[in-house]
């Protein structure tokens, strides 16, 4: 989240109803978009998350199979206007990984923790589009950027025992023992459920989506599937945002520019063998399940967690991906506020 971006996104938002998670309302469903009926992942397996910092989910996958994140997309139609969209994210800039082996590397981590967490109470800068809270935040929790990040400074909590994703934008400590931890603002999923947020609402990220689903993440990787949508940014975004988006961050109205939300695909034609097994992995999901704009950033930046255990050689697999090996899935309804 970028704070340029949420200063403005905030000025044009004309919502200020708090407190709810969003609905499941038919107002909320995907609009039709000429795409074929969705085709659902595979069951997830009886394992049990572990705890930690980047824990293993050991195959649970947050959000039920027919949610936006889980939907394959790589039978549905292309968007009339791809060429012209893919053209302003950058035909020859190259597929950038935004994660590493290390902290300094970037990346978002994560933590797993138990349902008896202690919740602690937060104070938002954006209260008007956050959740109240509380948030179960650990003694030590993973910050993006480390502790001393002057950056986005996210925090992605999983609550496995209840199956509930906390997420917080720029998060910071109590100044002083019995004082709140702050943030710019802060969401909170039911992940057994498709719940929205409130039209217009912001989140922890521009689009007003979850972050945590469209990470790559070193345990899907090394089991060999990722099953989700993966996240990435756009330098330059229009002012609109289509499903399963729900904000916008951008003042510009060209319909050339991708709205939050808009999913890319890597075509099918792009040919993965002779590349690192890893980069395999990652690159398929991009091919089966797409890529969503989720924020302003850098073009072609796809975000993910970063892990020691990462074979180095897949970052130097996506130098050779480029914004021409990809192509805009249909978009439904495009909304303009």
């Amino acid at each position: 989240m970028r704070h340029a971006s949420r200063a403005l996104a905030v000025a044009l938002c004309l919502t200020a109803l708090a407190g709810c998670r969003g609905s499941e309302a038919a107002g909320n469903e995907p609009p039709p978009g000429g795409n074929p009926p969705p085709t659902l992942p595979p069951a997830n397996p009886p394992g049990t998350p572990d705890l930690g910092t980047n824990a293993s989910l050991n195959g649970k996958t947050p959000f039920p199979a027919d949610n936006a994140w889980n939907v394959r997309i790589d039978t549905a139609q292309v968007d009339p206007n791809s060429d012209a969209l893919i053209a302003s994210i950058g035909l020859t800039t190259s597929l950038h990984p935004d994660w590493g082996t290390t902290e300094v590397d970037y990346g978002i981590p994560y933590v797993v923790v138990a349902g008896n967490t202690p919740k602690v109470s937060v104070t938002f800068d954006y209260a008007d589009e956050s959740d109240a809270g509380p948030y179960p935040i650990p003694a030590s929790p993973p910050i993006e950027g480390g502790a001393g990040s002057s950056g986005d400074r996210h925090i992605l909590m999983i609550d496995r025992d209840n199956w509930i994703l906390y997420e917080l934008y720029a998060a910071y400590p109590p100044a002083s023992a019995g004082q709140p931890w702050t943030a710019g603002s802060g969401a909170i999923y039911d992940l057994n459920s498709n719940a929205l947020r409130p039209e217009g609402w912001t989140s922890a990220d521009a689009a007003g989506l979850p972050i945590f689903p469209g990470l790559v993440r070193y345990d899907e990787v090394a089991a060999g599937q990722i099953r989700h949508a993966l996240r990435f940014t756009v330098r330059n975004s229009r002012r609109a945002y289509v499903y399963p988006a729900r904000h916008w961050a951008s003042s510009n109205t060209s319909a050339d520019l991708p709205p939050m939300g808009m999913r890319v695909r890597l075509k099918e034609g792009f040919d993965l063998s002779g590349l690192p097994a890893h980069a395999q992995v990652v690159l398929q999901a991009m091919k089966t399940y797409g890529m969503i704009v989720a924020d302003n950033g850098s073009n072609w930046y796809v975000s993910g967690v970063s892990d020691t255990r990462w074979d180095p050689a897949i970052f130097d697999a996506f130098r050779n991906v480029h914004g021409s090996d990809f192509e805009v899935v249909k978009m439904g309804t495009v909304v303009v506020p």
